[in-house]
């Protein structure tokens, strides 16, 4: 069962087959929020994985995290779930201190995250048990669980595969059923670590097409890493990670059309976004954010 566009799942989820509208719970500011945060992992004292960063990130919002390999993209996500914590400065999910563990089990219910390779989260025999470990492990009534399975059973494609083992399951299967893990939980803030790499374009695409709608129909808060600049397009908002500090903080249109900064870290613009850019140089006027060939060419059909 789909809900009403403009209903959000609460922190702790709704009754069976009722949604319930977030905004008469009140508002809590905004969704995360890190203030000088620093990170040194173990045994690198020397060399820091973030320095002095701050970000926030409002309710609703889907923000893009990018970077090359070691800018701190992955650290940042684990940061944000509380599976690590800041070596200096503050995470606030919700503005529940990170650093207090009488915060910590309802941080996981409200902030879910998406590894990098889905078998790191996959503990279940089969996809339906896996979907219910997490609500079993929130001490949800059983009726309560076996709604939330077969909602992101639905949700996710994944009905016809309930009895399926995991490791039988296409890479692409199994990062759908890593996603739908991470929704039983009914988050309000969805954390993505490179969930699209090892997937082919089509599967990225739905990916990332399931993140939009989660923000348009749920309200769930998107925070996605990812180093690719058609993923980032997808985003409302983009932090630039290098080295461990924030670059650059704005639309992704503002940072392709700073070619200097994307090419010092290694990032190239969309081709479809540059043919736009200049085609409007040239006197065609075309749309902002983000663009499919067909847009562009009823835009260029209109002006000619």
């Amino acid at each position: 069962m789909s809900p009403p566009i403009g209903w959000r799942w609460p922190s702790a989820g709704p009754p069976p087959g009722r949604w319930v509208d977030l905004e008469s719970l009140g508002s809590r500011g905004p969704a995360v929020v890190c203030e000088d945060v620093t990170f040194y992992y173990p045994g690198f004292e020397d060399i820091p994985a973030l320095v002095g960063l701050n970000l926030e990130v409002r309710e609703g919002e889907f923000l893009a995290v990018a970077g090359l390999n070691g800018s701190g993209k992955s650290t940042l996500c684990r940061l944000i779930n509380a599976l690590i914590l800041p070596t200096r400065g503050k995470v606030l999910d919700w503005g529940m201190d990170t650093r207090l563990q009488v915060n910590i089990t309802m941080i996981r219910r409200r902030v879910g995250l998406v590894m990098q390779n889905p078998d790191n989260q996959i503990v279940g025999p089969t996809v339906e048990d896996d979907l219910a470990f997490g609500p079993e492990n929130l001490g949800l009534p059983r009726r309560d669980i076996e709604a939330r399975v077969e909602e992101v059973l639905e949700a996710m494609g994944l009905a016809g595969l309930r009895r399926r083992e995991p490791h039988l399951l296409s890479m692409g299967e199994r990062k759908r059923l890593a996603v739908a893990g991470a929704l039983a939980m009914h988050p309000r803030v969805l954390v993505s670590d490179e969930s699209t790499s090892m997937l082919d374009p089509p599967t990225r695409s739905e990916t990332i097409g399931l993140f939009t709608r989660l923000r348009e129909e749920r309200g769930i808060t998107i925070i996605h890493a990812t180093h690719r600049p058609e993923e980032i397009m997808a985003a409302d908002r983009v932090a630039l990670l290098g080295g461990g500090r924030l670059l650059f903080d704005g639309s992704p249109e503002e940072l392709f059309e700073d070619r200097e900064l994307i090419a010092g870290q290694g990032l190239r613009a969309p081709a479809l976004f540059m043919l736009a850019r200049e085609l409007e140089a040239r006197g065609f006027p075309m749309p902002r954010g983000p663009l499919e060939t067909r847009e562009v060419l009823e835009h260029l059909w209109a002006s000619s």
